[in-house]
């Protein structure tokens, strides 16, 4: 694998930040060498150091298509924080200069649209599109439909959980005290907990008021990350549905702050998340 001039970008939104590479006119690393290329990237000791890897690709169906791979080489279906960042980098490079687009991935097609301040980039709200309770779709090994404040024991202690997909899988946990949760400890438990085949993000929750929360994360693939855009938009919808959150919710995440409005869509919930993605530098690999 040689990814001797390799041209990239990295960014972050609210922290959780990603090395950007445009493939919409060639492909400039080869499928068999992603995975391994990803993990030396996001490391953060002997590559350039991010909680991801995108890619811009071409699309049939959308404006321009959209992959991730996470730090341990794995692809995702969708990364939140990442498709902010990923619209920001496609209108700065001129790829697509349009205040409203939509990106193909892996969970669907989502649109963003595009705040300017100055004529760069400022804000983006994005649909997150609609999500699934059920856990046969999440998935998740449940003895019924929906796992909505089930209860559940992992090493020794009893949690109540929510489970859901936004086109990836999340469980939420509300807690009293977010700060006093260990979640090195925790976060790789629930992880690779039995019930989730495919494992799962995890994210604990501290409702503050009917629209205020403040959350942290254990990303599947990748660990603690200061933010994450599909758990918060999944965070905002599972707090709606079980009255803990009204339809509008600000969450406090430890790199920034996200704002959503959940919606219902005849009988399913989707959200629109609104935040803002940084450009931190452009790169070349030597």
């Amino acid at each position: 694998m040689d990814l001797k001039g390799l041209k990239f970008s990295k960014m972050h939104g609210i922290g959780n930040n990603f090395v950007i590479i445009d493939e919409s006119k060639q492909t400039v690393i080869s499928e068999s060498d992603k995975p391994e290329a990803c993990r030396f990237l996001c490391d953060r000791h002997f590559g350039v150091g991010s909680d991801g890897v995108l890619f811009v690709e071409t699309s049939d169906v959308a404006d321009l298509g959209y992959r991730m791979f996470n730090p341990d080489g794995s692809e995702a279906e969708m990364c939140g924080n990442g498709i902010r960042c990923f619209a920001d980098f496609v209108y700065r490079k001129k790829i697509l200069e349009t205040e409203s687009m939509t990106i193909e991935t892996k969970s669907g097609i989502k649109t963003v649209d595009i705040t300017l301040e100055n004529n760069e980039p400022k804000f983006f709200r994005v649909n997150m599109g609609l999500s699934t309770f059920n856990t046969d779709e999440v998935p998740m090994k449940y003895d019924k439909e929906e796992c909505v404040d089930g209860e559940i024991e992992v090493d020794g202690e009893k949690f109540n959980i929510t489970v859901l997909s936004v086109g990836n899988p999340h469980v939420i946990i509300f807690v009293d005290d977010v700060d006093s949760v260990d979640i090195d400890r925790f976060g790789p438990l629930f992880e690779s907990h039995h019930l989730f085949p495919e494992k799962i993000n995890v994210h604990f929750v501290e409702a503050i008021s009917e629209h205020e929360g403040k959350m942290r994360t254990w990303e599947r693939g990748a660990g603690v990350t200061l933010a994450c855009g599909t758990g918060a938009t999944s965070t905002a919808i599972a707090g709606y549905k079980l009255g803990v959150f009204g339809s509008d919710v600000l969450l406090h995440l430890p790199g920034g702050n996200l704002k959503f409005t959940v919606y219902d869509e005849n009988g399913q919930l989707g959200a629109f998340m609104e935040g803002p993605a940084t450009l931190v530098f452009d790169g070349e690999i030597q």
